[in-house]
């Protein structure tokens, strides 16, 4: 067993009894909106391009995959009031930590994508982060972390996140695979908590990061969020 799986396994199952009380409310809450599943098994592809259903509290009407895209803004009509809140304090994540103690997932590596209209169009530079199992966070969920709000005045979410957010996500998760260790997931672990009430302060502590690995000083810059972000190709795009 590697130092990585042995992390994820130890932290991802104290983890996951620490948050049954939490995700037991959560769910009955869900379920006493509609009487639908609390639950949504999305398809995502992990590690060596295999797909595996990946878990999360469900925040949105039943049946929302089949009426919008991938991407969603905050204002989505898709989403539930609960669910709003679930998704701005990252509840709805929880039920992936049995991803990771099955091994499906790490707690931290590149965020797992839907295969049509994600997988099926990288380039063959992203295809590199296939070569890693997929993270509940990463340098990119710090990041982008509102990424709903980013993408809430377009008129096609889609397209905005294939402009402004993908072309520096990817560059993240590739950088992360370069040069990933269990110390540097553990410091991620902190900044996603971080985030949550103190954004600035964690840029702040990716960025530090960054500097470490000796990043590309633009991709330094755009992960600061000091201003809007900038348009981007995705890595190893042909110009």
């Amino acid at each position: 067993m590697s130092t990585k799986r042995g992390f994820d396994l130890a932290i991802g199952g104290v983890a996951l009894a620490m948050a049954i009380p939490v995700l037991a409310i959560a769910m009955v809450l869900i379920w006493m909106g509609d009487g639908r599943s609390p639950l949504f098994r999305g398809a995502r592809v992990g590690k060596d391009d295999r797909d595996f259903p990946m878990l999360k509290l469900r925040t949105m009407v039943a049946g929302a995959d089949a009426i919008g895209g991938n991407s969603t803004p905050a204002i989505d009509p898709r989403l539930t009031s609960l669910g709003r809140f679930l998704r701005r304090w990252k509840i709805d994540e929880l039920p992936q930590l049995w991803n990771v103690v099955r091994g499906e997932m790490s707690l931290v590596g590149p965020r797992p994508q839907v295969r049509p209209g994600g997988v099926d169009r990288y380039t063959s530079a992203e295809r590199t982060l296939l070569s890693v199992r997929p993270g509940m966070t990463d340098l990119a969920s710090i990041v982008f972390s509102d990424e709903g709000e980013i993408l809430k005045d377009a008129v096609d979410p889609d397209a905005r996140y294939d402009q402004v957010i993908r072309p520096w996500k990817n560059r993240l998760g590739l950088v992360y695979v370069r040069h990933h260790d269990v110390a540097t997931d553990a410091e991620l672990l902190w900044l996603t908590l971080l985030a949550i009430v103190a954004k600035p302060a964690a840029l702040r502590g990716v960025a530090a990061i960054l500097e470490r690995w000796e990043a590309d000083p633009e991709l330094r810059r755009v992960c600061l969020r000091n201003s809007a972000l900038p348009r981007g190709d995705p890595p190893g795009a042909v110009a």
